[in-house]
């Protein structure tokens, strides 16, 4: 009486486990990146309501990210609004990165991939019209750019 599996029987085991894995990775990496791309167009939507926010306390729009995250010690001011995280304030989230331009009366936001192709395939920019624009590519958005239809 034979007792254990053959060599054979555990390489063919082992070769069915590799096709299905080669079979399910890629539909779950496009999944995360998709799901990246996602977060950072909502996160560009955030950093707009706050902008729009911080326009109506302090008479313009900030000029930068670090305008609308937290203080590092006391009470907000316009240095530091206290808006957004200081995560998001520090311009990477999630495999994103963010910038902030502002004068008084225009402000535009973008967010770019940081490792294009694994974090994401589509950049983002929002300007006080309130249109997300969105561009695949290594090229980032503009507001040129087609609208990105969530």
């Amino acid at each position: 009486m034979r007792r254990g599996f053959s060599l054979i029987e555990l390489l063919i085991v082992i070769a069915i486990i590799l096709v299905i894995i080669t079979v399910a990775v890629p539909p779950y990496q496009r999944a995360q990146t998709l799901a990246r791309e996602m977060a950072a167009s909502k996160a560009v939507q955030t950093i707009q309501t706050d902008e729009v926010i911080y326009q109506s306390q302090y008479g313009h729009f900030a000029s930068s990210l670090r305008e609308l995250g937290p203080p590092d010690a006391g009470p907000s001011s316009a240095a530091a609004a206290g808006l957004i995280s200081g995560a998001l304030a520090s311009g990477a989230l999630g495999g994103y990165k963010f910038t902030l331009t502002g004068t008084a009366d225009t402000y535009a936001i973008t967010a770019s991939p940081v490792a294009f192709g694994s974090s994401g395939v589509k950049s983002f920019f929002l300007d006080q019209s309130g249109i997300l624009r969105a561009t695949e590519g290594q090229e980032p958005a503009t507001s040129a750019s087609p609208e990105f239809a969530k």
